[in-house]
């Protein structure tokens, strides 16, 4: 079975994190993982921009009910209707997700992630810490190459 690897991150991302997801895309794509997104713009259409040009699948899990609304790097759109709602379904889709940058929506996407036993990798992302409570499994990365294969790594132990 391919990995299904959830790319999550802000629909404005700085021109960075926006290289940064595009990285991170295209080596989705290189090595055949399946990229799961919000099927929107910024990270997400970055994201897809380049999985796409290394010949890889996108899928777009849309808050909204038309398909078209989806970005022109998205193979399989999934028009939910359902909002910010659909934050948990891409979340439980994922076998991993990567989180680069973003606001308050990709902090949802983490928590629910972990909550559903999803690891997440950070890329200049949210840190995550509550007193008197351990801290939050969020995986480091300083690279999109770096992510990815910590992302790889996870979905092959199947943690």
């Amino acid at each position: 079975m391919r990995p299904l690897i959830a790319v999550i991150g802000g629909s404005s991302p700085t021109q960075e994190e926006a290289s940064l997801a595009e990285d991170v895309g295209r080596a989705l794509g290189e090595t055949g993982a399946v990229l799961v997104c919000g099927g929107r713009g910024g990270v997400m259409e970055a994201a897809c921009r380049g999985a796409k040009g290394a010949g890889g699948v996108t899928v777009g899990i849309l808050p909204g009910p038309d398909p078209s609304d989806a970005n022109a790097y998205v193979d399989i759109p999934v028009a939910t209707g359902i909002g910010e709602a659909r934050n948990a379904i891409i979340a439980r889709t994922a076998d991993v997700a990567i989180a680069v940058g973003g606001s308050y929506g990709t902090l949802s996407e983490i928590g629910f992630a972990l909550s559903f036993g999803t690891p997440v990798i950070g890329l200049r992302t949210w840190m995550v810490e509550r007193e008197g409570h351990s801290p939050v499994p969020i995986v480091r990365a300083e690279t999109a190459e770096e992510a990815v294969e910590q992302a790889l790594a996870r979905f092959r132990r199947g943690t």
